[in-house]
């Protein structure tokens, strides 16, 4: 009985984890909440950290790897901007006058290429697959098994259902707008698209090539370096800044790709591309104009964010150093 309450409590404890990182990375690490908005976890923690969990249960349930969770990852960044918020097909986001759509406009689509490419690399790198990657990095034994059974897995289903309907009404009463039915259509095809998509995938199989890979310090550097350059990507180069964005991540992809088929890649690996990914939103948050209050509260709050980012880093690090290491699935 204690074995099992154990058991229970050690799966229960990253899930809770994750459900609270998520929200707290997408929106506070990133600047875009100052911290007196604290209290919006309320709402924001169902939907991110509910996709998040949802996306990584599924995933590991049915024994897939990385490449499914980033493809759910699209699809959930999908739902929020096309479905909850709308900002992929609202010309003034919110009444705020951002302009979001205007670089690189697709008037067929009634769309800004920049946004959509920047706001879903946003989704899929960092509200969804940093956290997961953190959380798991620090139960190193338990990275790649599900965490919840079939009743918390129904627990969270419904709690991430009830935080996008209750972000989309709120989207609604600050911005009335609503899209036609046609791009609804188009987005709810592509999300249903990557879902088939991510669950048609294989179980990764056993890493083979002998191929030199990196360390996880070089690693993580380059995908500091890479998210750094993903943020810093000016809009107003519109099709160039798309572009920009693109050549970045395929370039990041394509070196993870390499590595993960080698023998050497461990969760260490993983872990270090999720720490620079959260590196890059925790220094750029103190350029970012502070979205309500004073700029002198917002990068006290900026610094907290930060500052509880290195912390977990720190823990997930030494959790990981303290797993004896072992060959990894590709690229789980």
């Amino acid at each position: 009985m204690h074995m099992d309450s154990t058991k229970h409590k050690k799966s229960v404890l990253p899930a809770v984890g994750l459900f609270f990182l998520a929200p707290l990375v997408a929106e506070f690490l990133l600047g875009n909440l100052p911290i007196k908005m604290l209290p919006a976890l309320i709402v924001l923690a169902p939907m991110y950290g509910g996709g998040a969990l949802l996306i990584r249960e599924l995933v590991r349930r049915t024994g897939r790897g990385w490449p499914s969770i980033i493809l759910l990852a699209l699809a959930y960044g999908i739902v929020e901007e096309a479905f909850t918020t709308q900002s992929l097909f609202n010309p003034n986001y919110l009444l705020l006058n951002m302009h979001l759509l205007q670089p690189a406009y697709i008037p067929a689509l009634r769309m800004g290429a920049w946004w959509t490419i920047f706001v879903l690399s946003l989704h899929t790198a960092w509200s969804i697959s940093t956290p997961i990657a953190l959380i798991e990095a620090t139960v190193p034994d338990r990275a790649d098994e599900p965490w919840l059974g079939r009743i918390g897995l129904g627990v969270i289903a419904l709690l991430f259902a009830l935080g996008v309907a209750a972000t989309t009404l709120i989207s609604y009463k600050h911005d009335h707008f609503v899209a036609p039915a046609g791009q609804f259509a188009g987005a709810a095809v592509v999300c249903v698209a990557l879902a088939a998509a991510a669950f048609s995938l294989q179980p990764p199989a056993a890493p083979r090539s002998e191929r030199t890979i990196p360390s996880p310090w070089i690693a993580g550097a380059f995908a500091l370096a890479a998210a750094s350059a993903v943020l810093l990507v000016n809009p107003r180069w519109g099709w160039w800044a798309a572009a920009a964005i693109l050549a970045v991540e395929a370039a990041l992809a394509a070196c993870v790709l390499a590595w993960s088929r080698g023998t050497g890649w461990t969760l260490r690996h993983k872990l270090a591309l999720a720490v620079g990914a959260a590196l890059a939103y925790a220094w750029h948050a103190f350029i970012q104009h502070p979205m309500g209050g004073t700029t002198l509260a917002a990068r006290i709050g900026n610094g907290v964010f930060a500052a509880g980012a290195v912390a977990l880093i720190a823990f997930a690090v030494s959790r990981t150093r303290s797993r004896t290491p072992a060959p990894s699935l590709m690229p789980q």
